[in-house]
């Protein structure tokens, strides 16, 4: 069973006619990898650095079924495979001589109630959002540190800043992101390699059909899950156009030294204030929101 959240980011393939006139053509020859570029945030993304220039770099469990419909180089890569990260950084530096930017994208979602879930798959949840990211990243911090430049961009969520039902496992890897890559930027500030956060709210991507949702179910939770689907539903048909998302990424690419934290999407902010300076608010409107459903 498929849960529609309007807490994630739904992913819906789409191209975009946006022209993005910021960008300096001095930085066209960066080459940047991007995780995850088949479908969703990372395809979206790839796409429009590859129509600007940039020599793009895609990974995908499966390249090959997607060498035909994708203008730009894609190499295989398994977060959930130690040899395929082992051996990533070998394949990759054949391809390219330098890399100028990572750009942390691959992962996937788990959906359900805490309890109902799994401890099998809300480890899995951590093993490829969380390990699997780390352990990619570790396998370029050798190159950036020999050249003294790169610029880390990792696509987390508003969930790794704000927690909300039906999120539990997906939250918590990408809360334990945020907080990994901001104790890493500090440490590689002197080696020049900058570290940065995109923290999108509710787009519309294909996460959601690529989902994996907990198969257990607890009667107590009905009518939660009832009034979270409808919920989210609602919202979800609100969400807004991921080039947005695009756009905040070819910024904090543009940038020398940009915030840790870049946030995207209407309402965030407000979300992020009051999570910080006002709790007991936003825990009481999100259960008003959910029981009016």
């Amino acid at each position: 069973m498929q849960n529609k959240s309007c807490f994630i980011h739904l992913h819906l393939q789409y191209a975009s006619k946006n022209k993005y006139k910021f960008l300096n053509t001095n930085k066209m020859n960066q080459n940047i990898l991007i995780t995850g570029a088949s479908s969703g945030f990372g395809l979206l993304i790839a796409k429009q650095l590859h129509q600007k220039g940039f020599n793009v770099i895609g990974t995908s469990r499966n390249p090959e079924k997607y060498a035909a419909t994708v203008p730009f180089k894609m190499i295989a890569l398994d977060l959930d495979s130690e040899q395929s990260i082992s051996t990533f950084s070998e394949r990759l530096f054949k391809e390219i001589t330098r890399l100028d930017i990572l750009i942390n994208n691959a992962g996937f979602y788990v959906s359900g109630i805490a309890e109902e879930t799994p401890i099998e798959l809300g480890r899995q949840q951590l093993e490829t959002n969380f390990w699997g990211t780390i352990k990619v990243t570790n396998e370029i911090l050798p190159h950036f540190r020999k050249q003294k430049f790169g610029k880390i961009i990792t696509i987390s969520s508003i969930i790794g800043l704000v927690s909300f039902p039906n999120t539990a496992y997906y939250a918590a890897s990408k809360h334990a992101l945020e907080g990994y890559f901001k104790s890493l930027r500090y440490e590689l500030n002197a080696f020049n390699i900058e570290v940065a956060m995109i923290e999108p709210a509710a787009f519309k991507t294909n996460v959601i059909t690529n989902s994996t949702a907990a198969s257990n179910k607890i009667a107590d939770y009905n009518a939660l899950r009832s009034k979270i689907r409808k919920f989210s539903d609602a919202l979800v048909d609100k969400a807004e156009d991921p080039i947005l998302v695009v756009e905040k990424v070819i910024k904090v690419i543009q940038v020398k030294q940009p915030k840790f934290r870049n946030i995207v999407g209407k309402g965030s902010s407000t979300l992020i204030n009051m999570q910080h300076f006002a709790y007991g608010v936003l825990e009481k409107n999100i259960l008003k929101q959910l029981n009016k459903s």
